[in-house]
């Protein structure tokens, strides 16, 4: 019986020492082999590995990019106003080594790279004016900002074998003081740009009337004269006709008989029928003779 127990006390002990003498690496992920806290060997391929029992630990890293989004924190520009930045940052472990020496755990490193980059957009804000990032440009040109920010804060991190692969600002915005001021401002400055506009339009406006103005005026003045013309040409032209009808003395006397009977039947059109002559007038004698 303590024969079968010693037996069973030496197999449960092998199989203690083969499972602490083995461990799995997972696809995207370091594994550190430690020994005393001193790291004896890295591992990133991934399948079954061996250790010596309870000597060695295995302290594991992700391969993987990783998202730290950083508390908003606020920064003062060069004109002293102050802003309110929010960023995030990808960031992987290059040197897995030197970051289980120099910081050990994720959480350290992200307490880590967020000094570094609060301290970084400080430094690259306190150049700017708040008029240089907040302003109707197209947002494409402050990348140059972000990609140095980033290129500053992956120099000073590669101290702790961390690669910072970019820093993206998700939003600038004003602390609650400086809001009213600045809205005022934008404002300002956008009803100034539609006065402006407004006045351009205004302007083109009148140049383009006083030409139509000028246009309409040179064609009644043209038709006016072509209409004198036609009518002065078509006086000359009855006057002609008149002589050449009424050429001769009975003619014309007859012609003024006529226009003295238009005259009288006019003058009897009325509800006055009444009609004063003089006795030595031709339509006097003629009435009177026909009477």
């Amino acid at each position: 019986m303590k024969k079968r127990f010693i037996i069973l006390a030496i197999l449960v002990l092998l199989i203690l020492v083969g499972l602490n003498s083995m461990f799995t690496i997972e696809e995207n992920q370091y594994a550190c082999v430690v020994r005393f806290s001193k790291i004896i060997d890295i591992r990133d391929e991934a399948g079954l590995h061996f250790k010596v029992p309870f000597l060695d630990s295995v302290k594991y890293f992700s391969k993987a990019t990783q998202l730290y989004d950083i508390p908003p924190s606020e920064v003062q520009t060069s004109d002293k106003q102050y802003m309110t930045v929010d960023c995030y940052i990808l960031w992987s472990i290059s040197d897995p080594k030197l970051f289980y020496q120099t910081l050990g755990s994720t959480a350290v490193a992200e307490q880590r790279l967020d000094a570094l980059t609060y301290n970084q957009l400080k430094t690259v804000m306190g150049t700017l004016a708040q008029s240089d990032i907040i302003n109707m440009d197209d947002g494409a040109k402050r990348n140059d900002i972000y990609e140095g920010i980033a290129a500053d804060v992956d120099a000073l991190a590669r101290t702790y074998g961390i690669q910072v692969e970019d820093v993206k600002i998700k939003q600038f915005d004003l602390p609650e003081s400086n809001l009213n001021a600045v809205y005022n401002r934008m404002i300002s400055e956008r009803n100034q740009m539609a006065e402006k506009y407004t006045a351009d339009g205004n302007y083109e406006a009148s140049i383009i009337r006083n030409d139509v103005d000028k246009q309409v005026n040179i064609l009644i003045s043209d038709a006016e004269l072509e209409a004198a013309k036609l009518e002065a040409e078509g006086e000359e032209e009855y006057m002609r006709i008149l002589a050449e009808a009424y050429d001769t003395e009975d003619k014309r006397s007859f012609y003024e008989f006529t226009l003295a009977l238009d005259a009288l039947k006019a003058s009897l059109d009325g509800t006055e029928k009444t009609v004063i002559l003089d006795a030595n007038s031709e339509l006097a004698q003629i009435l009177m003779g026909a009477q």
